[in-house]
């Protein structure tokens, strides 16, 4: 990619987008081109094409997406398929009406069996069935990495999928019950945290930002504690769902987003179609190769945060798939590796969370 090339971040305010548009800031990329969902629906077909219309990117990172953790995933499961399907449709079907140069497409490494063998890998795909909780974000996730595969077979695009591991990071959603396992760990704790050591103030300030039911400082201690006691939030202790026995791998974000702008730069879809008659598993997986059970992150978040309450597992909810690691050698073999273990990227996240 030449550094001033017109390059389009689609979702550049999530988690996602946002780690890889500081990414290609600091890489020296000039001519950056983001929109808020409120300048920008990608789910209306029209207001796609027109974007497209108008701003012609050359390049396009397809990081915008429905997302969310356990709890919202097994609750709004047609949200989750039809939203996906929508953004995907559009967004890489103007790319390929407006002939882009390239484009990366995220999905997730829920897209993999819930039986897949240990650690995945890419051959994995479609080999048996999906994880029920989040099945139907992983059928859209899975349509959208079919659908570059396709538009590259059939008429030479250049268009890549990659399925990065459970992210967490700056910009990451902490909402109590939309968030993923991580964030929402992390303010759950934290916010027992602030009761257990009678820091009211603390407890006002995290609410007022991110509102719980609309619950927020305005509202009375008696009412306050009612929504965060429905979230597992005490004076002495925090509930977790599930078993605290799942296994899962973590990546820092940053990382996360370092690891595609290089795949841009350096990886093209014919050096990973191989040489089989039948064209398949062309994505890469991108992770750490390293697992952590949810019970010992969950002590790792009360260190790092000083909590002395217990935390508790409340194992009449859903685990979800039991262990997920993924086998990211053919990452490797490209070029790029991790550095940031999840002991330092607790505390970054909390840092960040704090300020």
């Amino acid at each position: 990619m030449n550094k001033n090339a017109k390059i389009y971040v689609a979702g550049h305010k999530g988690l996602v987008g946002s780690a890889i548009w500081n990414s290609l800031k600091s890489k020296g990329y000039t001519n950056l081109i983001g929109k808020t969902f409120d300048e920008l629906d990608l789910m209306n077909p029209v207001a796609t094409k027109i974007f497209f219309d108008e701003e012609q990117p050359e390049y396009v990172f397809l990081a915008a997406a429905h997302v969310g953790g356990i709890m919202a995933n097994n609750i709004y499961r047609a949200d989750f398929i039809y939203n996906n399907l929508q953004i995907q449709q559009n967004v890489i079907g103007e790319s390929f009406r407006h002939r882009i140069n390239k484009l990366l497409f995220l999905g997730s490494t829920c897209v993999y069996p819930r039986e897949a063998g240990q650690p995945i890998g890419e051959t994995e795909l479609l080999t048996s069935p999906l994880e029920y909780t989040n099945e139907p974000y992983a059928i859209a996730k899975i349509a959208g990495l079919k659908m570059c595969e396709s538009f590259n077979l059939q008429y030479g695009t250049n268009y890549i999928a990659v399925m990065p591991t459970n992210l967490y990071g700056p910009n990451d959603n902490f909402h109590l019950e939309r968030s993923h396992v991580l964030p929402a760990m992390i303010r759950k704790i934290h916010l027992s945290h602030c009761l257990k050591e009678n820091k009211w103030d603390d407890v006002y300030k995290d609410i007022d930002s991110r509102p719980v039911e609309g619950i927020n400082s305005s509202n009375s201690k008696d009412e306050i504690m009612a929504v965060l006691k429905k979230y597992g939030i005490f004076e002495d202790k925090t509930v977790l769902w599930g078993t605290g026995k799942p296994l899962r791998e973590f990546l820092w974000s940053e990382e996360m987003a370092d690891a595609c702008v290089f795949i841009m730069e350096n990886v093209d879809f014919d050096d990973l179609m191989g040489t089989n008659s039948e064209i398949r598993n062309c994505h890469i997986n991108i992770g750490t190769g390293k697992e952590i059970t949810i019970a010992d992150l969950s002590e790792l978040i009360r260190q790092v945060i000083a909590y002395q309450g217990k935390i508790i597992f409340d194992d009449s909810k859903p685990d979800g798939t039991m262990r997920k690691l993924t086998n990211p050698s053919k990452l490797h073999a490209l070029g790029w590796h991790h550095q940031i273990d999840i002991e330092e990227g607790v505390k970054r996240l909390y840092n960040w969370y704090l300020n």
